[in-house]
């Protein structure tokens, strides 16, 4: 069965990126039978910086990056801080193996305040996937505080964008070959 891995890169306990990062993993595992886990940062962080190289790492720390390098598919989400993802987001991708993630798929999420910040997903968290060789869907969901209600996704638009990328990420799970025991890359 593959596996799902969401990443919340969000310092906050209850953030707007966790309540995206939600929408989208019910929307993918609505429609394929996977297995789900999460990393979020508000929480698994301190392990994550329990060092600055990964064999300085509290074994938490060691479970959550091995947690991160068996996904099949990664759900890595970040508010927009500064222009760009959190620095701890940043730490997390910095203690991952160079080769562990090659060939596998990711949804990239962002939330932010203005809709100028929606540039980050195409020109820093698309391309420090890329360096690991992570196959991006296309469909890329950023979302404005404006798009949330008490905690809630809200809006058609963003629902669309939600659902295009779920179907998206469906499409590369069906891909998946139980013989390799990974999902098989789709051209």
């Amino acid at each position: 069965m593959a596996l799902m891995v969401s990443i919340n890169g969000s310092p906050r306990r209850n953030s707007r990126t966790g309540e995206l990062l939600d929408a989208v993993c019910y929307a993918i595992s609505g429609a394929v039978s996977l297995e789900r886990a999460s990393v979020n940062l508000a929480t698994d962080g301190r392990h994550i910086m329990s060092g600055l190289t990964r064999d300085e790492l509290e074994p938490r720390g060691e479970d959550l990056l091995r947690l991160v390098e068996r996904a099949d598919l990664l759900i890595v989400g970040s508010p927009v801080y500064r222009a760009s993802y959190t620095g701890l987001l940043k730490h997390l991708f910095d203690l991952v193996e160079r080769t562990a993630l090659t060939g596998r798929k990711a949804v990239l999420v962002a939330s932010g305040g203005t809709a100028l910040h929606g540039l980050m997903l195409e020109h820093q968290l698309r391309p420090l996937l890329g360096f690991f060789g992570v196959l991006t869907v296309p469909t890329a969901i950023y979302a404005l505080d404006s798009d949330f209600d008490g905690g809630r996704v809200m809006g058609a638009d963003l629902i669309n964008r939600i659902t295009r990328a779920a179907q998206e990420a469906v499409n590369v799970i069906s891909a998946y070959t139980a013989s390799e025991g990974r999902l098989a890359t789709v051209a």
